[in-house]
Order: C-alpha cells, then structure tokens, then sequence
C-alpha cells in the first residue's frame, strides 16, 4: 500500500523551520570578517542590512514559486516547469552530491568541537560525537514530521530567546568598546562600494538557509497562504536578530575590536559575563547547531523522496512509514552517507569547495518566476498567491546578487572554485544514469 506525506506544518512550524535552520554558527563567528571586508562598523551594518533585504527578496521569489507549486521536493518541480525536466534533473543529482558530502556532516562536524569546551575530547570521541548526533536528530525525525517540527519550535525559540537576550545585555551594559575604530569612512570612495560587496558575500551565507524549507511544501498546510507569509516573517525576524547581535558586539568590543576578533561572540559576552562567557557562547552554538541540523533532517530528505518518485532514485527511497508518515528511507539514508562523511572528516574543505556553485542554481531557480508569469501556469487560485513585491525589478536584483556571489569566488578562489565545477559536472552523468534507469 502506497503512503503519502501528510500536510501537517502550519505557518507557526514553517516559520521556526526557516530561523531554526538559518541560525548555525555564522552569527557567531563571521562579523568581525565582515568589518574587515566592510572597513568600518556602520558599513559592515549596512551590509547586514543589505544581505538581510536581498535575502528576504530571493525568500519571496521561493514563496512565490511554493505557493504556485505546493509540492515537495522544492526547486526541482520549478526548474523542470519552467526549463524543462532536465535542468530539474541535472540539479537534483548535484543537491545528492551537496547534501550527501557536505551539508549534514559539517554541522555535524561543528557539534564535538564546542562540545569540547565542557569535555575533553579525542579524535575519536570527537567523530564519534558527530555520528551520534546525526543518528539522534535522525532518531526524532523518524518519529514522524510532527514531533520533529515540535522540537524545532522548541530549540530555535531557546536559541533566539538567548541571543536577544545577550544582544539586548551588550548593548545596555557594555561600555564604548574596548577598541574604538571607525565607524565610518573618512572619504567615500569606489573602494568602500567593493567593500561592502565582499563583506555581503559573508553575509549572505549567514543568511542562506531560508530554501531548504521549500522541500516541505508537500506538508505544510495551505501552501498558497502560508508559505509566503512564512518565509516572509521568518527572513524579517533574522535581519532583527543578526543587526541586534552585531550592534551588541559593536557596542561591547568596538568596529577594531570586532574586526579583530576571531570569536567574536565569545569575546563580547566576555565583556559582561568574564571566564564564564566561553561556556555560555559553546552552550549556545551547541543549541543552534542542534536545532539547525534538525532543520535540514526535517527538509532535505523530502528531495530524496520527491526523485524516488519520479523515478530518478532508488524506488525504495520514496517509503513512507504508515504510522508517522515519515519519509523513512530517505531520512536514514541522508543520516548514513552524512555519518560516513563526518567520521572520514574531510567534509569541510569539500563543501567549501562546492557549495557556492549552489547560488548558480538560487540564480536559475528564480528566474523561473519570468517564465511562470509569462505563461500563466500558475492554478486558478492564483488571486491568493502573495506575489514578489517590485517584480521584475527586485527578482532580477536577486537573481544578480546570487551570481556575483558566484563570480566573486570565481575571482577570489579560482582553484577551490574548479573543484566546485568537477562536482557540477559530475552530476550529469549521474543524471543521464538515472534517466536511462527510469526509462528502461
């Protein structure tokens, strides 16, 4: 007997979806970079100002397409509408080579090294720590979609909760900065405009996570109305949460003090909680690592789903258990091959090397509302669908900031960036081999 997904996610779920899975370590980690690239703290907020809009407009070019079409498996169903089935295919045999090699296993990866901070651990212990992990959130999403997204609620409030509550604490209580620096440049030039392009590549990784919610359309509960608004709340809520945090740490260390630190956020709270500051951070990003791995349990293995169907996969990956409604195979599946990754652990350098090729396909995937909208394929409850504010303006504002990204890694990287192409290309034998399975 044949199971389906169930429509499950209200918007309160989807919401928690998207902030959960967005909020890693990057936050943590990644502003004094963006001082450095920006120059100066008031435009390394800017920058976050700009990352967080361009982000919101290209959550809204994916809400829009979610809502036209509400079914799992995200993108792929776009992309072969609007393209044709086999640009959907190439892309959905490289997002195996992406999620199997890289996107699981570093968050995995990330777990045992703040984990360390309260117990000592070997090489061993450590890869260890990051296969339990995995297994664990695999563990509660076989559960079924519902407890998952309960759990996800739970943790990403937690960790929200806690950053503006610190953030609120550094700015009320810390002084000047222990390290003034500039706030502004003392001449706008044409170098300032390049600097706070390079700084935005940070911040849109910081940002980027938001897609992976669109795998679940196939159970979120009127996808018309509630994807649009989800993503829309949920990207709104991040820009608070990340100018919050970057005023707190500003406020606390100084623009200098920040673009010098590397730990920013530990440096920061340093200010106001002293020794205990390293516990609390490692405390946190433990939480946010959890509730961002659980997130991408929760969306990813609805692709592996969605191509068993349509006959690109093994036909045993499209199982769904009878009593949760859990795509089954598909979440142990994605938690095996990630368990192999993160115990070999040379995952990290591999998704570094791949993963901005993805923003060629952000780029593909939102030009796919200029042909929905010229065709008008969308269904005949296309008066609900919350339409991109400023289209076609502000989509092709996204659809350049995604490829910029792109050419400026090009640029900046261009040998880990040739790796990053081999990996593109090597998914298109992949999907010739699948082609020929399903039409045999």
């Amino acid at each position: 007997m044949q199971h389906d997904l169930r429509r499950t996610l209200t918007l309160r779920d989807l919401i928690f979806i998207v902030v959960g899975t967005v909020i890693g370590s990057g936050i943590f980690l990644t502003p004094g970079t963006v001082v450095r690239n920006a120059g100066s703290g008031g435009m390394a907020l800017i920058a976050w100002i700009a990352g967080g809009v361009l982000s919101l407009l290209g959550a809204l070019t994916f809400a829009e397409l979610g809502a036209a079409n509400p079914d799992s498996g995200g993108m792929y169903a776009y992309l072969k509408n609007a393209f044709g089935s086999e640009l959907r295919d190439i892309r959905r045999c490289l997002d195996v080579e992406f999620a199997l090699l890289g996107s699981l296993a570093t968050l995995a990866a990330a777990f045992p090294k703040y984990l360390s901070v309260f117990i000592p651990l070997s090489p061993a212990a450590s890869s260890s720590a990051s296969v339990l992990m995995i297994a664990l959130v695999a563990a509660i999403n076989v559960r079924g979609t519902r407890q998952s997204a309960d759990v996800q609620i739970v943790m990403t409030a937690l960790k929200a909760g806690v950053i503006v509550l610190l953030a609120m604490l550094l700015i009320a209580k810390s002084g000047p900065g222990t390290d003034g620096g500039a706030w502004w440049p003392d001449h706008f030039e044409f170098s300032t405009l390049t600097g706070v392009a390079t700084a935005m590549i940070g911040v849109l990784w910081a940002y980027e996570g938001w897609q992976y919610v669109t795998f679940s359309a196939g159970e979120a509960k009127d996808p018309q109305r509630t994807f649009p608004r989800a993503i829309s709340i949920a990207t709104f809520l991040l820009i608070v949460l990340y100018l919050m945090a970057n005023l707190g740490y500003v406020r606390a260390l100084g623009p200098a003090g920040v673009a010098n630190s590397q730990r920013v956020a530990a440096d920061a709270i340093g200010t106001i909680l002293g020794p205990v500051a390293g516990a609390v951070v490692g405390a946190l990003i433990l939480v946010s690592i959890f509730s961002a791995l659980n997130g991408l349990v929760l969306t990813t293995p609805r692709m592996y789903y969605a191509m068993a169907r349509d006959g690109l996969f093994f036909k045993g990956v499209a199982t769904v258990h009878p009593k949760t409604h859990a795509p089954l195979v598909a979440i142990i599946l994605q938690g095996a091959f990630a368990a192999i990754i993160a115990f070999w652990g040379r995952y990290e350098q591999i998704l570094n090397y791949v993963v901005s090729m993805d923003f060629i396909f952000f780029g593909l995937t939102a030009c796919c509302i200029f042909v929905f909208r010229k065709r008008s394929i969308a269904n005949q409850d296309e008066r609900r669908i919350t339409k991109v504010p400023g289209h076609p303006f502000t989509t092709a504002l996204f659809v350049a900031a995604c490829w910029l990204v792109v050419i400026n890694t090009i640029y900046r990287y261009p040998g880990n960036t040739l790796i990053g192409v081999a990996i593109l290309l090597a998914g298109i034998p992949a999907y010739l081999f699948w082609r020929s399975r399903s039409r045999a």
